[in-house]
């Protein structure tokens, strides 16, 4: 299997962070308070790394992936339980996303990769401990387990 460019891998992260931010519109109004406040926060990250991104790609002559209407849940969504268990789950997914980045990546795409995967396993784990999951961390966050 032929390992993705450095452009590839980052045009995949940035589907990833468009499904995240698609993701955080149905899992904030399940939410109230702290944790509503915790979604906003998360999607607003998302949404930074995505526009840094566009610009990234559009200014290396990188492909930049279009924004769907619409992006398939894993499950539905319908209170703050599984909003929760969807937080958690949106960030393992981007997270992975920016882990296969890792090997295709070099220089300050690379560091760009490394703290988007931390920073999300990091929000994984806040979202664990919100949902009250007695696991709460991975041993290798963004890899399937």
């Amino acid at each position: 299997m032929r390992q993705p460019s450095a452009a590839e891998a980052l045009a995949a992260a940035l589907s990833a962070e468009y499904a995240a931010i698609y993701a955080y519109g149905r899992i904030g109004v399940r939410l109230t308070g702290a944790a509503r406040d915790a979604a906003r926060q998360a999607e607003a990250a998302h949404r930074r790394r995505r526009d840094a991104l566009v610009v990234q790609l559009s200014t290396s002559g990188g492909d930049v992936p279009p924004d769907r209407a619409g992006y398939a849940l894993p499950f539905a969504v319908t209170d703050k339980a599984s909003a929760l268990r969807l937080a958690v789950e949106v960030e393992e997914r981007t997270a992975a996303h920016w882990r296969a980045a890792l090997a295709s990546t070099t220089g300050a795409d690379r560091d760009q990769a490394l703290a988007a995967l931390v920073e999300y396993a990091v929000r994984a784990t806040r979202w664990r401990k919100t949902a009250g999951l007695t696991r709460q961390t991975v041993a290798f966050p963004g890899r399937p387990t």
